[in-house]
């Protein structure tokens, strides 16, 4: 089995066994939940738009994110943009590399149901479009459409989106139990001591 092989097989098997699994039963309560003030989220704007909301420079420490921010993150950042990029569909510019804004789907989920649909749908881009390539393809630059990564292969581009994916994907669930354990504690309910 060759590296792309087993990298693409890293990415299904997160996402079949741990990540998507663990989404299931997500409600738009839960997915817009602030854990802490300020916490970053997705949100109507003024125009009545649903934005994402990011500052550069982050501000330092970074506010807290929401289910919804960390969900949206890794379906625009780590999937929409590079599938939009390296797997057009012509639904974005061709000559747009991936730090071009151009890159970034024009409408955004602030529900749960429209935030996991909008999740699978860019996961499947991104799957199919790196489970076509051959060893040549995974091997090869990512060219000037990478801009300063433009040397490194589709083999580290994957290896990076693999990792953000498990980090964030990481820390969704860790969002759940979190909001999971604040409707105990408001119910009475404790956990048990040391074992």
């Amino acid at each position: 089995m060759g590296t792309g092989e087993q990298l693409i097989g890293q990415l299904e098997f997160y996402w079949d066994v741990h990540l998507r699994p663990r989404l299931e039963g997500l409600s738009d309560e839960e997915y817009l939940w602030e854990p802490a003030q300020p916490s970053w989220s997705v949100r109507r704007d003024g125009a009545g738009r649903v934005v994402f909301d990011i500052e550069d420079p982050a501000p330092e420490p970074p506010p807290v994110t929401t289910i919804a921010w960390r969900l949206v993150h890794i379906a625009v950042g780590c999937f929409a943009i590079r599938a939009n990029t390296f797997f057009n569909d012509g639904t974005t510019p061709a000559d747009a590399g991936m730090f071009d804004p151009r890159q970034m789907p024009a409408e955004l989920p602030l529900t749960a149901a429209e935030g996991l649909a909008f999740l699978d749908h860019w996961y499947a881009r991104w799957h199919d479009g790196i489970r076509s390539l051959d060893e040549e393809g995974l091997a090869r630059p990512l060219g000037p459409k990478g801009g300063p990564y433009a040397e490194d292969s589709m083999l580290a581009l994957i290896t990076h989106l693999n990792r953000e994916t498990i980090h964030h994907g990481a820390e969704i669930s860790l969002l759940r139990d979190l909001y999971r354990a604040r409707g105990s504690r408001a119910a009475g309910i404790s956990s048990p001591g040391p074992r």
